[in-house]
């Protein structure tokens, strides 16, 4: 049986995302060894030893009663999508994983694991859309829409030329999302379009809001990028209640279901860990120039007891 109610006793709260870890998780895969792979194969070596699936990861309800969001999305789009699709993709997930060194990780490290820098192996699907999931229920509420206020409002202005601007951008982005995919708003610590290059000299007008959209299950915390909000475009997302007309459904999401709460929180969220990944980089730059220094006072040194035996 569906369960049809979650407690209403507190809000959403958005989902947590380093991108800096991840990629330092990828620098370390090589020398650590934390995950094998085989030969050319792209799946991770099962432990030795009997296994047995357990349910690392959760099924989590959306932070709403399932009928909250009528009549913009029916209780039967919920049923079906979180009670059938989301959940679907929990299991599989628990299934791939289990007897491997992904199953020690968290929900985030195995999504940007297992994509593998493009060269993605199965759990990477199931992994992703779990996270997908979870992000898109907590980005809506029951009498959402409206719009942004705050820092958020002042860097979507600045980066788009206005709020309507934004909302053509976001909405043409989703509905241009050939087949299955999704759109999102999200935070990035550079102006460089390179991947994710390091920026050289990092300001506050540097760092910038994108629209992007994604195919299949691929989101941006694999680009280094920070999530704020999302749309599931995949059919199944609207189909119940809208059919084929996707930039129908888009509209209303954008009027009457974001929750511009959670955005905003988000955006803080994203601006703390980008400023805390500036403070590692920068006490790191200054460890590298003292070592460097170290070393060319020794050689100094060595130098001048040369030059001392040969007088």
């Amino acid at each position: 049986m569906l369960v049809t109610q979650a407690s209403t006793t507190s809000p959403p709260i958005p989902h947590a995302f380093l991108p800096h870890q991840h990629q330092v998780l990828y620098r370390n895969l090589g020398s650590a060894g934390r995950l094998k792979w085989l030969n050319k194969e792209r799946r991770c070596i099962k432990k030795v030893g009997p296994s047995t699936i357990t349910a690392k990861f959760e099924l989590k309800p959306p932070p709403y009663p399932l009928n909250a969001l009528e009549p913009i999305m029916s209780q039967e789009t919920l049923e079906y999508h979180w009670g059938k699709h989301h959940r679907a993709y929990v299991e599989n997930l628990n299934k791939q994983i289990a007897g491997t060194d992904l199953e020690e990780m968290s929900l985030e490290n195995v999504l940007v694991t297992s994509y593998h820098k493009g060269d993605i192996i199965p759990a990477f699907n199931n992994a992703a859309q779990v996270w997908n999931h979870d992000f898109f229920w907590e980005s809506m509420k029951p009498g959402g829409g409206g719009g942004p206020s705050g820092d958020l409002l002042k860097l979507i202005e600045r980066d788009f030329g206005s709020f309507e601007k934004f909302l053509d951008e976001f909405k043409t982005a989703a509905a241009t999302q050939f087949g299955s995919g999704w759109a999102w708003l999200a935070y990035k610590e550079t102006r460089l379009d390179v991947g994710n290059a390091i920026n050289p000299a990092p300001s506050d007008e540097d760092k910038k809001l994108v629209v992007v959209k994604s195919p299949n299950a691929v989101n941006p915390l694999v680009w280094g990028y920070y999530p704020l909000l999302t749309i599931d475009v995949w059919e199944h997302a609207y189909y119940l209640d809208y059919q084929n007309r996707r930039a129908d459904y888009i509209s209303v999401f954008m009027d009457k279901l974001v929750s511009w709460e959670a955005v905003s929180l988000r955006l803080e969220q994203a601006k703390a860990q980008v400023e805390e990944k500036e403070r590692e980089d920068e006490r790191r730059r200054q460890e590298e120039e003292k070592f460097t220094t170290s070393e060319a006072t020794e050689e100094v040194y060595l130098d001048s007891d040369v030059d001392a035996d040969a007088e």
